[in-house]
């Protein structure tokens, strides 16, 4: 096994220990919306142990109870904006890039669909369908307040 082959295995292991942790902490520790659980996870799929590094200094409060109070600091804040946003859009340029991939689609034809899917699942499943509650409204509702802005 070469060096670049031990760090991945071992990059990827700790990416299943930090995807676990933050997983099981979102849906039983914190009181998070149900899309920010998910974007966590996400995340941390992404990123890996810096993913779950990010969740517990800007999400993870020392209590339940203390959560509301932990993420008042407005850099906390942005950091939950970003994260629901990368979380959306990395999850539609990632199913872009397998199905290009797997077309064998020019470069430059994978770029712009990747960028079409990330933006459009962003936009249309993380923002406009799982808020659509706190937006007002029904779906295509969310999807106008959601364009808008």
């Amino acid at each position: 096994m070469s060096t670049l082959d031990a760090f991945l295995v071992g990059w990827f292991a700790l990416t299943a220990v930090a995807v676990t942790y933050v997983a099981y902490d979102a849906f039983t520790q914190t009181p998070l919306m149900k899309i920010m659980r998910w974007g966590w996870i996400l995340l941390t799929l992404y990123t890996g142990p810096l993913g779950t590094l990010l969740y517990v200094v800007s999400c993870r409060a020392p209590t339940r109870a203390a959560h509301e109070r932990f993420i008042v600091p407005r850099w906390k804040q942005a950091v939950g904006s970003t994260i629901h946003c990368v979380a959306g859009d990395a999850a539609g340029i990632i199913a872009a890039a397998a199905i290009t991939t797997a077309l064998g689609l020019p470069r430059r034809i994978d770029l712009v669909v990747e960028y079409a899917a990330g933006f459009s699942f962003g936009l249309l499943v993380f923002q406009a369908l799982f808020a659509r509650g706190m937006l007002g409204g029904g779906y295509l509702a969310a999807v106008r307040r959601s364009v808008y802005p």
